[in-house]
C-alpha cells in the first residue's frame, strides 16, 4: 500500500457531513432520520462500541439494522459506500461487560455478518448495493490470524475488512502494527480499515502503510481535552486537513521512529 489511507472523518452530527467528501456516522445517529445527508460517501458504522460497552449487547437486531440500512438507502438519505457488520470487541474490559470470550465474540461477530448480508440480499431482491463490511476481531495477533481462519472462504480475494479491538490501545502505535502486520502475511490482499484510529496512529507512516482506510473521531476527544468546541466540523475539519497533509509526506525508514 502507499500509505495514502482513504479516510472517513468520524461525525456526531449527519448535517455536518456537508463540509466533507467521506464520513463515517454511527447507525445510532441515522436512526430514523428523513433528511439527506449531504455527503460524497458515507461508512455507517454499526454503533457496536456504543452497544456493547454501556449494554452488553445489541438493542436492534440484526433483522432491524438491515431494514433501516434498506430505508436509508432507498430512500436517498444517505449514500452508503459501506456497512459496518455488528461486531463484538474483543478488549477485557468488553469480555469482562458480556462475560463471553475472545472465541465466543468471533463466533458471534461472524454470525452477524452472515445474518446482515442475508437480510439485505432478501430485502434488495439479490446483490446488495453497497460493501457490507466483516471485522477481524481479537486481542493478540495471532487472535487475528485465527478469526481470518473461521471466516474461511467469506473473505474474498481484496475484500474491505475491517480491524477492531485496536482503538483503545494506540498509545504505542507499534501495538497496532503488530496486529496489522498479523493480518497482513496471513492475507496480504485483504484491504483493511481502522475503526477510531488515534491521532499519533493515523500519522505514523508504518500504520498507514498497511490500511486502506481509517476513520476516527479523535478531533472530538482532543477538541475536549484541550477545551475546545467537541461538537464542532472545524475541528473534524483539522483532523482532516492533517491526516492529507501526512500523505503528502515522503517519510525515511528512520524517520518514522519520530512517530513511535
Amino acid at each position: 500500500m502507499s500509505g495514502n489511507v482513504k479516510f472517513y472523518v468520524g461525525l456526531h452530527q449527519p448535517s455536518d457531513a456537508q463540509h466533507f467528501d467521506l464520513a463515517c456516522i454511527s447507525i445510532n445517529r441515522l436512526r430514523g432520520r428523513k433528511k439527506e445527508v449531504p455527503c460524497g460517501e458515507v461508512l455507517v458504522d454499526s454503533g457496536a462500541f456504543t452497544e456493547i460497552s454501556k449494554h452488553g449487547r445489541y438493542r436492534h437486531s440484526v433483522a432491524e439494522y438491515a431494514a433501516e440500512l434498506y430505508r436509508l438507502y432507498t430512500s436517498g438519505v444517505v449514500k452508503i459506500a459501506a456497512a459496518v457488520a455488528q461486531d463484538y470487541m474483543c478488549e477485557q474490559f468488553i469480555l469482562a461487560k458480556t462475560g463471553l470470550t475472545i472465541e465466543e465474540h468471533q463466533r458471534l461477530t461472524i454470525e452477524r455478518y452472515d445474518a446482515l448480508v442475508d437480510e439485505l440480499q432478501s430485502l434488495f431482491q439479490g446483490e446488495i448495493p453497497f460493501h457490507v463490511m466483516p471485522v477481524l476481531q481479537g486481542f493478540a495477533p495471532l487472535d487475528y490470524v485465527n478469526h481470518i481462519r473461521m471466516y474461511g472462504e467469506r473473505l474474498k480475494l481484496e475484500m474491505w475488512v475491517g480491524v477492531g479491538s485496536v482503538c483503545k490501545r494506540q498509545g504505542d502505535p507499534r501495538a497496532i502494527m503488530a496486529v496489522l502486520q498479523a493480518i497482513h502475511r496471513e492475507r496480504p490482499d485483504l484491504l483493511l480499515h481502522g475503526f477510531g484510529v488515534k491521532i499519533t496512529s493515523l500519522l505514523h507512516p508504518g500504520v498507514r502503510e498497511l490500511l486502506a482506510t481509517a476513520d476516527s473521531m479523535a478531533w472530538s476527544f482532543a477538541a475536549r481535552k484541550q477545551g475546545r468546541d467537541a461538537n464542532d466540523w472545524h475541528e473534524a475539519d483539522r483532523l482532516v486537513r492533517r491526516v492529507k497533509d501526512a500523505a503528502n509526506q515522503n517519510f525515511q525508514p528512520w524517520q518514522m521512529e519520530m512517530f513511535a
